[in-house]
């Protein structure tokens, strides 16, 4: 995406919150080169100068946290615009003015029904013509798995005006923490889903390609199944207790500190009965 119309493709980032810091949400730009490189990322500003951030109250904060942006021309004028997503799971625009410049006033994207929201959080905006019928929708991953479609009912050439979000690909059922998942246990993603939409078998018509989030799990060497139930059963069962005193010692920092310790000890020890693989997929879905 050329975001400042030099000729050079560049990359377009959010950012997650930095809690030492009250502004979070910062959006960043790679400027591309003739090269073929990019710049150092830069933070993305508006034309009062200041950098682009969605405002938030500290009830609010978390509008603007976890940002995800895309360039589109939202409003159809000609200027890429800004659709950008967070982790409460709404959508706000930053209105494109032309060659990179974008006005410093979020506007939250809204439907008949109020802000446009999906099911869970971690919103993830991939603007395209879903449904082919020539205007602009919005699809989007989530924080609770699957993948979820905004149609817009918009005329051709007018600013979108979405459907509140419905499921395009359901979400997996929840995998029960700490039990042994491999990947011949996958049937489709997972949780935290972030989406991708292009013609991959170059029919016509555009299909999805989701990455997720996974922890794959196996049992310690050695151990056979009905000793690492034991060994599981007796670690949540310890984990419960400490969690427990942790929770009723609040206030006193000697106790807080000493049962956040064997907290740590517990999940130091969990590593002798299960091991753990966090990684993720890109699943393909080829639309009919």
């Amino acid at each position: 995406m050329d975001i400042d119309a030099d000729g050079h493709n560049d990359i377009l980032s959010g950012s997650y919150s930095r809690m030492s810091q009250p502004m979070a949400g910062l959006f960043q730009v790679l400027s591309g080169k003739p090269d073929g490189t990019f710049s150092q990322a830069a933070v993305l500003e508006g034309t009062d100068h200041e950098p682009l951030i969605i405002p938030a109250t500290e009830e609010t904060i978390i509008e603007n946290i976890c940002t995800r942006p895309s360039a589109v021309d939202w409003d159809q004028d000609g200027d890429l615009d800004l659709v950008v997503g967070n982790f409460a799971g709404s959508f706000y625009t930053f209105s494109g003015e032309g060659q990179g410049r974008f006005s410093p006033k979020s506007e939250q994207i809204m439907t008949d029904d109020g802000p446009l929201k999906i099911q869970g959080h971690h919103s993830d905006p991939f603007p395209v013509d879903w449904d082919q019928d020539g205007d602009i929708d919005l699809v989007s991953g989530s924080s609770e798995g699957g993948v979820q479609w905004a149609e817009n009912s918009a005329s051709s050439g007018e600013a979108p005006a979405l459907k509140p979000f419905r499921e395009l690909i359901a979400a997996d059922p929840r995998i029960s923490y700490g039990k042994p998942l491999g990947e011949d246990d996958l049937t489709g993603p997972t949780g935290s889903t972030r989406v991708w939409v292009d013609d991959v078998n170059a029919d016509g018509k555009p299909d999805l390609l989701v990455g997720d989030s996974v922890t794959l799990t196996t049992m310690g060497d050695g151990l056979s199944k009905e000793e690492f139930e034991q060994k599981q059963a007796q670690w949540e069962k310890d984990l419960a207790k400490t969690s427990e005193e942790y929770n009723a010692a609040a206030g006193d920092q000697e106790k807080l500190q000493e049962y956040s310790a064997k907290i740590q000890k517990l999940y130091a020890q969990r590593a002798e009965f299960i091991k753990e693989d966090r990684t993720g997929f890109v699943w393909l879905y080829l639309q009919k």
